[in-house]
């Protein structure tokens, strides 16, 4: 299947100003595939130039490797999908010895390494191996996982724990740190608040929501795990108000994710707040998702007048 230049790009777009930044590292546009979304790129690679986007955000990784859980683990829903694949991954030294040399021979443009744990101690160690990783841009942790030692709560849903977290591996961490987090709280502001309190360099939202879908024939849940995470279209006003909500509050930058879907909804996040956006449950739906919003970015920011997307960041107050 032949490819799709990055050229053409370059040439159509050089009346609009799509970059942005994040912590320093620079994006040629705001658009990255979410974690789990995207494996670890090497097989979209066969079908488009990776290149084209801003960043990749990696398949998360934890300390050990995991199977996952078992099947079933997806279950389609009007405008989402709930998945509960349960961070299936080879574990971060391979992931780190494997994985991202081999993205790297097709690939030029920044990294986001996603770290998950169960403990404070994983977390760490997760972390301090992806920093070390040359190739690595951005270290963004997942705080959605359970405490195994804390009977199972997610270390995201209490300030207290989202902040030993943070604090923990901004020890061991040299790189910019984004800190995941859940939306299946009461107060994610306040949460957000004690991982930049704590030294979070700056903040994704929002991973899934918890969901669940029954087999009405059967009488039992389509996932064998009961639950699991809602995405797609359907979250995306969710998203949007708690993205705004949040970068009122703090004065980090965050990375924009639940429901995005097209050009017009990257428009929408960054003027909530959002300096990049993140891209998930539609690259299951199109694996051409991103690829087409970037292409179709200039259009709509002809459309509204915008000559930099950066001066959209937050406008709305």
């Amino acid at each position: 299947m032949q490819t799709i230049s990055t050229k053409d790009m370059d040439k159509k777009d050089c009346t609009h100003d799509l970059s942005c930044s994040l912590c320093g590292v620079r994006l040629d546009n705001p658009v990255i595939p979410a974690s789990g979304t995207f494996g670890f790129g090497l097989e979209m690679a066969e079908i488009y130039d990776l290149d084209i986007l801003g960043a990749i955000s990696l398949k998360g990784t934890t300390r050990d490797p995991r199977c996952g859980n078992p099947s079933p683990r997806i279950a389609e829903c009007s405008m989402g999908m709930i998945n509960a694949v349960g961070l299936q991954n080879p574990g971060v030294e391979k992931v780190i010895s494997e994985e991202i040399p081999a993205l790297r021979k097709v690939y030029s443009k920044p990294i986001i390494a996603n770290v998950s744990g169960f403990s404070i101690d994983e977390y760490v160690d997760c972390c301090a191996r992806m920093d070390a990783c040359d190739d690595v841009d951005i270290v963004e942790v997942n705080i959605s996982c359970p405490n195994v030692h804390n009977g199972g709560m997610a270390f995201g849903t209490s300030c207290d724990a989202a902040a030993q977290v943070t604090s923990a591996v901004r020890a061991v961490c040299r790189k910019p740190l984004f800190i995941k987090l859940s939306p299946n709280v009461t107060d994610i502001v306040g949460i957000a608040r004690a991982c930049e309190d704590a030294g979070a360099d700056g903040l994704t939202l929002i991973n899934t929501l918890l969901g669940m879908r029954i087999d009405t024939l059967r009488r039992r849940p389509v996932v064998a795990n009961k639950m699991g995470g809602f995405s797609g279209r359907a979250i995306f006003p969710l998203a949007v108000r708690m993205v705004w909500q949040v970068s009122k509050a703090c004065s980090i930058p965050v990375m924009g994710c639940g429901g995005v879907s097209s050009a017009s909804d990257v428009i929408e996040m960054m003027m909530a707040g959002a300096s990049a956006v993140q891209v998930g449950a539609e690259n299951l739906r199109n694996p051409f998702a991103c690829k087409e919003i970037i292409e179709a970015l200039p259009s709509e920011m002809d459309r509204l007048g915008i000559r930099s997307l950066t001066e959209i960041v937050g406008v709305v107050d």
